[in-house]
């Protein structure tokens, strides 16, 4: 008997225990209210935010772009137009010594002679400074890349050697902006 009263004392103890793990259960289907979806309003309304958002970006970035491809083109202009400006700044000071040679009263041969040499002085250096160098190719042989022949005469040098320089011939930075006008020797007829 024992035992029957035992057992009467653990069923209600179970019997207990099976509600509460119903009442848990029953807690754990229950959906959260704060952790409810948003209604298909909602998400429109944050959705089309969004789309204002980066489209209000793209028109920025795209601005952005246009000026940068205007700034580039107006420096490029810009480059263009004014590439010459420290040439021509240089070239001033010989300007400015021709004139004054020319102002210059009761003015010997002598002293033109002086300063038709410093002008030229002048003229050199500037040239040396924008890498402007003189083609004066006496002697060497013709290069058609560098010279134009305008005429060919006998001689005792071999021939395609260069006999006289008519006008000497300008490379500016490696391009050739005059060739040399040159008499070139030919062979000679037996």
């Amino acid at each position: 008997m024992e035992n029957s009263d035992n057992t009467e004392l653990h069923q209600p103890e179970i019997a207990e225990n099976k509600d509460s793990i119903e009442k848990t259960a029953e807690d754990n289907i229950k959906p959260d209210p704060i952790e409810a979806e948003p209604s298909l309003e909602e998400l429109l309304k944050k959705s089309e935010l969004m789309a204002a958002e980066h489209h209000d970006a793209w028109l920025r970035a795209k601005a952005d772009s246009d000026n940068i491809r205007k700034r580039a083109q107006s420096d490029i202009a810009n480059a263009h137009k004014y590439a010459i400006e420290n040439f021509a700044s240089e070239l001033l000071t010989v300007m400015d010594s021709l004139e004054a040679a020319l102002a210059v009263e009761n003015a010997t041969v002598k002293n033109f002679k002086n300063g038709m040499e410093l002008t030229l002085k002048q003229l050199t250096s500037t040239f040396t400074k924008f890498n402007i160098q003189v083609i004066n190719p006496e002697g060497e042989k013709f290069d058609p890349h560098q010279h134009q022949a305008m005429s060919t005469v006998n001689s005792e040098l071999p021939p395609n050697t260069i006999v006289n320089v008519m006008q000497k011939g300008y490379i500016l930075n490696d391009r050739i902006i005059r060739p040399a006008l040159v008499t070139v020797s030919k062979a000679k007829n037996t």
